[in-house]
């Protein structure tokens, strides 16, 4: 890798401080960004300074940010806090909301990969001086002989995050490094230990940045204009077996919570918030040959209109043998699986796979 002004996105965790380590020690020329969504656990300004493009450099008197204070003191670089509030909450928040009002389960690190991460810091990279941005997910990159960008899934499986990245613009992406692609995390906590690193923040990342504590259903009663509505519960048939006391508490595949006795385990098939109806029923009614999906992201554009891929219907999947068909006028989709799949979500993304390379994705509708 050749020598440049690299902005590095740092969160406080010991993946980005040691991927900025890294690149320092190659001798690169590092910039580090870290923004502020307004739902972080510590103060976001000291009393005199405040957030909003606050520059903290090692040698600096009162911390702004304990964590991007003591970053700042090991990497020896200036860090940037670029406080993103109002448009975070515009671009990930409400429309987390919305989609639970609607019915659907959505994955709010999909939202915020492309329009915040690999969107407004790409921005943010740019204004200050740097040629890219560098994250701490675990993907690999390669570059073939017309120049194109391919995304390859992590070395280490257990934190492979290339399903994360299947929404982001591929111009945005060709901007982007990923230093710890070809590492295991055990490695980069051992590497780190080494060479005396030590995060701020404890234990790994939340699932949800913004909801502390993980209770999203708390959460989601805490938003204005968001109630707990009780309605019926009933069989695929309408015949009706118990009742809930909000769609929001339920997602698909769910066998827990249901509280309706039965001659058999009740799981959630389905939600209709246009009935205010939660529908259970068998565990092999979960099962399901095809879905549709919308608003089609391409990283490596296919050559035909209806291919052979590896499907993955949420993160913790496996991935499924599939065959997708999608119109390019509209960048909508038809996946039709090999096997019945489980718990197919409304929401969630579907992200397609050629062997180890992520291809693209869309949302299950």
């Amino acid at each position: 890798m050749k020598r440049s002004t690299i902005a590095v996105a740092l969160s406080g965790g010991i993946d980005s401080l040691y991927t900025a380590w890294r690149l320092k020690k190659e001798g690169h020329n590092l910039i580090g960004i870290h923004f502020v969504t307004g739902y972080e656990i510590s103060r976001i300004k000291s009393d005199d300074a405040p957030c909003e493009q606050l520059t903290l450099h090692s040698d600096t008197g009162k911390p702004a940010i304990p964590a991007m204070n003591h970053m700042a003191s090991q990497l020896e670089i200036p860090i940037h806090i670029i406080d993103i509030r109002e448009i975070f909450q515009k671009k990930v928040v409400v429309p987390f909301i919305d989609a639970y009002k609607s019915g659907q389960t959505p994955n709010p690190c999909q939202l915020c990969n492309p329009t915040i991460k690999f969107g407004l810091l790409l921005e943010v990279a740019q204004s200050l001086g740097a040629e890219t941005l560098a994250t701490g997910h675990y993907v690999r990159t390669q570059k073939d002989e017309a120049g194109r960008l391919h995304i390859l899934k992590g070395s280490d499986p257990t934190k492979d995050q290339s399903y994360f990245l299947a929404m982001v613009p591929p111009e945005n992406l060709a901007r982007a490094i990923f230093p710890l692609g070809e590492m295991a995390k055990e490695e980069v906590k051992k590497e780190a230990f080494k060479a005396g690193l030590s995060s701020f923040a404890k234990g790994e990342s939340q699932d949800i940045c913004f909801i502390q504590g993980g209770d999203y259903k708390e959460f989601l009663l805490g938003q204005k204009g968001f109630s707990m509505t009780p309605g019926p519960i009933t069989l695929e048939d309408g015949t009706k077996v118990g009742k809930h006391q909000g769609l929001h508490g339920f997602t698909i595949g769910q066998r827990r919570g249901i509280n309706c006795p039965g001659p058999y385990p009740y799981y959630v098939l389905a939600l209709r918030p246009d009935e205010n109806r939660l529908v259970v029923g068998k565990k092999e009614s979960l099962l399901k040959t095809s879905c549709r999906v919308r608003d089609l992201n391409w990283i490596q554009p296919p050559e035909s209109l209806t291919f052979q891929t590896t499907c993955k219907i949420r993160y913790s999947h496996k991935g499924a043998s599939a065959t997708l068909t999608w119109d390019p006028e509209t960048q909508n989709g038809q996946i039709t699986f090999e096997s019945p799949q489980s718990a197919v979500t409304p929401g969630q993304g579907a992200v397609f796979y050629a062997d180890d390379e992520v291809i693209g994705g869309g949302w299950i509708i």
